[in-house]
């Protein structure tokens, strides 16, 4: 499974190309939208910015996945939101947006998660991986 430094270098790689192409180089991954995600620290406090896909979008909700690559862990930015789930996503090339991050009831995921893997096949490979069911997160606009 991934290490945390692997997932952080990644991270921090992904938002320098970003800012060197000016959005032109990775904004798109396997045809999902890019979006920084950024949470409150359930521990530090401190703002977290993480990049992420989302695989599905209705009505302006976003879905994120919580795969962490198929790791028997949740990702810390999972973590946090269940902490605080006051968020602000910026999708590549569009300005950033306060949200509220909820996870998926058993009904939406069984509804979603077809619609997740017909997008990206991997997250079938990552829930295949790991014994804890891999959460879908919606992020909503704050009303």
């Amino acid at each position: 499974m991934p290490s945390d430094l692997f997932l952080r270098t990644a991270n921090v790689i992904h938002r320098g190309l970003l800012k060197l192409s000016g959005g032109r180089v990775g904004s798109r991954l396997s045809d999902m939208p890019v979006l920084a995600l950024t949470t409150t620290g359930r521990k530090s406090g401190k703002p977290r910015t993480v990049m992420l896909t989302s695989p599905v979008s209705d009505e302006g909700k976003l879905v994120v996945v919580a795969s962490r690559g198929g790791d028997d862990r949740h990702p810390d930015w999972y973590l946090n939101l269940v902490a605080d789930p006051q968020v602000e996503v910026q999708v590549v090339g569009e300005p950033a947006r306060p949200m509220t991050a909820r996870i998926a009831t058993a009904e939406e995921r069984a509804e979603m998660w077809p619609r997740v893997t017909a997008v990206h096949d991997g997250y079938a490979g990552y829930q295949a991986r790991t014994d804890r069911e891999i959460p879908l997160v919606i992020l909503e606009p704050r009303a």
